[in-house]
């Protein structure tokens, strides 16, 4: 299949859609120029007056701390983020990537806890994950199911399964800690200003970065992206061409497993302890890897920007907080998801895969 056949023809498209199109580009254009021209304002405004409230603002957009707090942050969001855009690009809608992080977290401490090994540990939280999916694809394209209720299943099931299978063997919903690995740092380059957070890291950070390279460069040079992306828009069109759609979207929906699997294990590793109280240790993480995709419009590199501007936002407030800059810590607290809604709302909405959600049953 050609990337013709797979892809959108601008062109052919009809002309109220490419005035829409045009519309939310000038919108996006518009935000991002006016986002940047508030932040060099404040920037500027904070040089010329650093014991001002905006000096303080830019004494924390600036520092290097905010930036490691945004990437540690971002870790898990990210990671789950490329999973939903696997599996939706797909055709397959999964809101159950809250669950899959939850699972992962759980087992992941819990491998490592019997083993010793962190890394086999990591392996073992993304096998838990990847199971989990694995059910999930059985359900909803195996047999058909609702893939929003079954979605809601999966973080259902994980969000009892996991504290109560610490419970059981713990004794409580809280596992012990275990050891966690060490930073890396690339000399020089670590005492940068700023940048240096980007060369003094863990190792799921650089994880990071690597997975959402490749996720491009699968989604857009491969001829399995190509598939996904045909799976998800055009189902029809792809078996046509000989490419069994039940496959390649079981296929998407593992992926998923995986990347938000090592988004779970890497949340919990990091810190060295699955906490399982309320609504656990992710509490909504893999919710706000559904906006981050969306708002990244289904591109690995803008969704993994889009949770490091939401990561940003949280890290920025937790220190905001700490600082006593007189404003009501409540106010600060909801200061990142007020952002976030006013930019959705004004950058405009995204376009869902055509046949996402739909069942397809490959034709013999």
């Amino acid at each position: 299949m050609s990337d013709a056949s797979a892809d959108r023809d601008d062109d052919a498209a009809p002309a109220g859609e490419r005035e829409g199109r045009f519309e939310r580009y000038t919108t996006r254009t518009l935000v991002a120029g006016t986002t940047v021209a508030g932040v060099v304002t404040l920037l500027v405004a904070g040089l010329l007056f650093p014991d001002s409230l905006p000096g303080t603002l830019a004494a924390v957009l600036t520092s290097g701390d905010t930036l490691a707090a945004a990437l540690r942050l971002s870790v898990p969001i990210a990671f789950a983020a490329l999973g939903g855009i696997f599996a939706e690009k797909s055709g397959v809608i999964n809101i159950g990537l809250e669950g899959l992080l939850i699972i992962s977290a759980f087992g992941a401490i819990y491998v490592a806890d019997v083993t010793g090994g962190i890394w086999i540990g990591f392996v073992g939280g993304v096998a838990a994950s990847t199971l989990l999916a694995a059910l999930f694809a059985v359900v909803t394209i195996g047999f058909r199911a609702d893939q929003i209720i079954a979605g809601l299943a999966v973080w259902l099931i994980a969000l009892g399964l996991a504290p109560f299978a610490s419970q059981v063997i713990y004794g409580s919903p809280n596992t012990p800690t275990v050891a966690t690995s060490p930073s890396i740092s690339v000399p020089v380059l670590a005492e940068l200003p700023f940048l240096g957070a980007l060369f003094s890291a863990s190792p799921s950070v650089y994880l990071l970065f690597a997975a959402v390279a490749l996720s491009w460069y699968v989604l857009e040079r491969t001829p399995f992206g190509r598939w996904i992306r045909a799976s998800g828009e055009n189902p029809e069109a792809l078996d046509t061409a000989g490419v069994n759609v039940t496959r390649v979207r079981y296929a998407s929906v593992l992926l998923s497993g995986v990347l938000a699997g090592m988004g779970g294990a890497a949340l919990s590793l990091d810190l060295g302890q699955f906490t399982g109280n309320g609504p656990t240790m992710v509490n909504g993480k893999g919710f706000i890897a559904i906006v981050a995709y969306l708002f990244g419009n289904y591109n690995p590199v803008g969704a993994f920007l889009s949770t490091l501007l939401f990561a940003g936002l949280d890290a920025v407030q937790t220190v905001l907080q700490l600082q006593g800059i007189g404003i009501p810590r409540q106010l600060i607290r909801v200061a990142p998801f007020v952002v976030v809604i006013v930019v959705l709302a004004l950058v405009g909405r995204t376009r869902l895969p055509a046949a996402a959600g739909d069942h397809y049953e490959t034709e013999e």
